[in-house]
């Protein structure tokens, strides 16, 4: 694995760990896709760093699961200033 991707993985789980931010928003902070932000930190830090793999393992899965809770919410504060 080339040495700017291994960086870029690093990078981007340091970011995820300290902020707990999404993998959406690590992408804009980053100028990269959401692809590449969610295969650098799922499949490649597990091969560079697992422990650090696990760590983030856990933040986005969270994520996912409150998911629809965010969600939900972004479209009550759509029509709440509609009106």
């Amino acid at each position: 694995m080339k040495q700017h991707i291994k960086n870029r993985a690093h990078m981007l789980a340091d970011y995820i760990l300290e902020t707990r931010h999404t993998v959406r928003e690590a992408s804009k902070k980053f100028n990269v896709s959401k692809s590449t932000v969610h295969k650098d930190v799922t499949q490649r830090l597990r091969v560079v760093d697992n422990e650090k793999y696990e760590r983030v393992k856990e933040i986005l899965e969270h994520n996912l699961s409150v998911r629809h809770i965010r969600g939900g919410e972004m479209t009550r504060l759509k029509y709440e200033n509609m009106i």
